[in-house]
C-alpha cells in the first residue's frame, strides 16, 4: 500500500474484507444496490394503521408494552403521528435536530504520517456533499423513536469505492432480536419474502441509537414519554372545543305541565335543540322555555389553557431540557435564568453531537478507508461540533522559544497552531518586509554614509544596521566617524559619546522592551504587552543615573551651541 494522499489506485477497488481482514464474499452486488427499499406488499409497506386515531390510555399502554416485547410497529407509527400532529413537539424536536445537523464537521487523522493523513482526506472529501445536512437530520430521527436506520448505496469505480446515496428507511422495516434486544434485523430479508428477520449486511447501514436513558434502544425514544402528554392534550382540547361551543350561550330549560303527552314532550325537546342551532322554535302556548345564564368559576375556559401550557412545558423539558427557548416567559429569556437554560440546551446538543460522531466514524469512516486503502490499526474520526480552540498566541510563543533554543519544530505543527494552509504549487508566497534605514537629516549627504550625517543616522549606526545590536563606548564613537569621516561636529560626537556613556543603563530600558516586543506575534499583542508591562520596566530603571546623564548631555549641548554659533 503506497503512503500517498490519494485513494488506493488499482485496476479495480481493493478486495473487500471485514474489520479482521477476512474476505467479504458476494458483497459487491449487495453494496451497490438497495436491499431494504419499500415494497407494495409484504413486510416492508409504507402504509400506516394510524394508531393515534381513537387513542385511549388503555390502548396506549398496550402499544408501549407490545414495543418492549418485540412488536414495535404500532409504536413507531404512533411516534411518527405524534410528531406530525402535535405542533409543539414538532417544533422542539426540529430545533434539537437542526442544532446538531448544522454544526461544523471535521475529520481528525489517526496520526501525522502521510498514510494517515491520506486516510483522513477520504473522509474530508466525503463531507463535501450538498445533501449532508438533510441526511444528518434523518439520522437524528433516532431522538424520537430510539433508533434510526439509513441504507448506504455504494458506488464502485475502477479506482475507488464512494458513497453514492444515503437512504433513510422506515424504522418499522426493522426489529430487534428477542434475546438481547440490541441487534437490529431486517424484516423479510433482503428479498422481502423471507418469513424470518435477517441480520443486516455489514457496512451497508448507518444505525444510530439515541437513548434518552440507559436501557434498550426501543424504550429510549422521546416519543415514549411525549405520547402520554399527547394523549392528555387530545382529551383536553376535545373538552375545550365542546365547552367553547356552548360557552356564553344560556342554558335552555323546557318546562311542561303534568299530564303532557309523549308527543308534546318530544316537540318541546326538539324546540330546545333548535334554539341552539336555529335560534328560534315554535311551541304550544301551554309549554314554556326558560333561559338560565351560566357563570362562576366552573365556566372559566382558562383551566383548559393552563393544562395545555403545562403539558407543552413538560415536553420542552423532555426534548430541550428547558423551556426558555421554546416560550418567552417572565424571568425566562433576557435574564440570568435564560443563560442557565442556554447552557443546558448546549449540553444536550453537544451530547447528541458526540453520539453522532461515534456513529459516523463507525459506519462511514471505517468502511470508507477499509474499502479504498485497506485495513488499519487506527482509523480517522469524524467529529461533529466545534473542536477545542487552540490558543494561537501561546502556541506561537512556545514555537518562538523552541526555535531560539534550537529545539526542532515541525512545519505541520506550526500550520495546525496557526491554521495557515500549505501554499499551492506555483502560488505567490508572502515574505517579511525588508528593513528600511532611517532617512538622513538636512544639512547635506544622501544617506547614512554621506557627509553631514544627522544624529538619527548616528543613532542607527550605534545600534547596528543589521539588527538591534547596540554598540557602546568607543564603538559608538567609531561608528559616528565611519558615517561622516571628517564631517562630524561637536553635537554629533556628543551624541555618540553619550550613547557610549550609557553603559548598561540602556539595557534597563531598551533591552527589556526589545525582549517584550520580540515575544509578541502581532501589533495588537505589542500594544497589550506594553500596556501591561511598560510601567514595571520603567519602575525598575535607575532613573537617577539616566537623569544625571541627560543633564550632562544637555549642558554640553548648550555649551557646544554657544561656542559654534554660525557666523561667529
Amino acid at each position: 500500500m503506497a503512503n500517498d494522499l490519494v485513494p488506493f489506485q488499482a485496476s479495480q477497488p481493493a478486495p473487500l474484507v471485514d474489520s479482521r481482514g477476512r474476505p467479504m464474499r458476494e458483497a459487491y452486488d449487495r453494496l451497490t444496490r438497495e436491499v431494504s427499499a419499500p415494497m407494495m406488499a409484504g413486510f416492508r409497506s409504507i402504509m400506516s394503521d394510524h394508531p393515534a386515531q381513537g387513542l385511549t390510555p388503555a390502548r396506549l399502554g398496550q402499544i408501549l408494552r407490545a414495543a418492549e416485547q418485540g412488536s414495535a410497529q404500532a409504536y413507531l407509527e404512533l411516534a411518527e403521528e405524534i410528531e406530525e400532529k402535535y405542533p409543539h413537539y414538532q417544533s422542539v424536536m426540529g430545533t434539537r435536530k437542526r442544532a446538531v445537523s448544522q454544526l461544523p464537521i471535521s475529520v481528525v487523522s489517526a496520526g501525522d504520517s502521510p498514510e494517515e493523513e491520506g486516510d483522513a482526506q477520504l473522509g474530508r472529501d466525503w463531507l463535501k456533499r450538498l445533501t449532508l445536512q438533510g441526511e444528518l437530520r434523518d439520522i437524528l430521527d433516532a431522538l424520537g423513536k430510539g433508533y434510526s436506520v439509513t441504507e448506504i448505496i455504494w458506488a464502485m469505480s475502477p479506482s475507488a469505492w464512494t458513497i453514492d446515496k444515503l437512504k433513510w428507511r422506515f424504522p418499522q422495516f426493522f426489529e430487534f432480536d428477542q434475546v438481547t434486544g440490541e441487534n437490529l434485523l431486517l424484516k423479510g430479508g433482503e428479498d422481502g419474502t423471507c418469513g424470518m428477520p435477517q441480520p443486516l449486511s455489514p457496512y451497508k447501514y448507518i444505525v444510530h441509537t439515541a437513548s434518552a436513558k440507559s436501557g434498550l434502544a426501543i424504550r429510549g425514544g422521546l416519543a415514549r414519554t411525549v405520547a402520554w402528554y399527547y394523549l392528555f392534550i387530545n382529551f383536553t382540547i376535545k373538552d375545550w372545543m365542546t365547552f367553547l361551543e356552548v360557552y356564553g350561550l344560556p342554558l335552555r330549560v323546557g318546562k311542561y305541565a303534568n299530564g303532557t303527552s309523549e308527543g308534546d314532550i318530544r316537540k318541546l325537546a326538539q324546540a330546545v335543540a333548535q334554539i341552539g342551532s336555529d335560534a328560534g322554535c315554535v311551541i304550544p302556548q301551554s309549554m314554556m322555555i326558560e333561559f338560565v345564564q351560566s357563570g362562576g368559576a366552573a365556566a372559566n375556559p382558562e383551566i383548559f389553557r393552563a393544562f395545555c401550557m403545562y403539558a407543552d412545558d413538560q415536553v420542552s423539558k423532555a426534548v430541550l431540557g428547558q423551556t426558555s427557548s421554546a416560550d418567552a416567559k417572565a424571568g425566562g429569556l433576557g435574564s440570568g435564568q435564560a443563560n442557565l437554560h442556554g447552557e443546558v440546551r448546549d449540553d444536550i446538543r453537544d451530547a447528541d453531537a458526540m453520539e453522532l460522531s461515534v456513529t459516523l466514524t463507525r459506519d462511514i469512516m471505517i468502511p470508507l478507508v477499509m474499502f479504498n486503502r485497506g485495513v488499519r490499526a487506527r482509523y480517522p474520526m469524524i467529529i461533529v461540533g466545534k473542536t477545542d480552540a487552540i490558543d494561537m498566541t501561546q502556541g506561537l510563543t512556545a514555537i518562538d522559544a523552541a526555535v531560539k533554543y534550537k529545539v526542532p519544530v515541525g512545519m505541520g505543527y506550526f500550520r495546525k497552531v496557526t491554521g495557515v494552509p500549505e501554499p499551492e504549487p506555483g502560488e505567490e508566497q508572502l515574505s517579511a518586509p525588508a528593513a528600511t534605514m532611517p532617512a538622513s537629516g538636512a544639512g547635506g549627504g544622501n544617506g547614512p554614509s554621506g557627509a553631514g550625517a544627522s544624529p538619527p543616522a548616528l543613532l542607527a549606526a550605534s545600534y547596528g544596521q543589521s539588527g538591534p545590536v547596540r554598540r557602546r563606548g568607543k564603538d559608538a564613537v567609531a561608528a559616528a566617524a565611519e558615517i561622516a569621516p571628517g564631517q562630524s561636529d561637536a553635537i554629533d560626537l556628543m551624541i555618540a559619546e553619550g550613547i557610549g556613556q550609557l553603559g548598561g543603563l540602556d539595557d534597563q530600558l531598551l533591552g527589556k522592551f526589545e525582549e517584550l516586543i520580540a515575544s509578541a506575534t502581532s501589533m495588537e499583542e505589542v500594544r497589550e504587552l506594553l500596556a501591561l508591562r511598560a510601567g514595571d520596566i520603567i519602575d525598575g530603571m535607575d532613573v537617577a543615573a539616566m537623569v544625571q546623564l541627560g543633564e550632562r548631555m544637555g549642558f554640553a549641548a548648550k555649551i557646544a551651541g554657544l561656542v559654534a554659533k554660525p557666523g561667529e
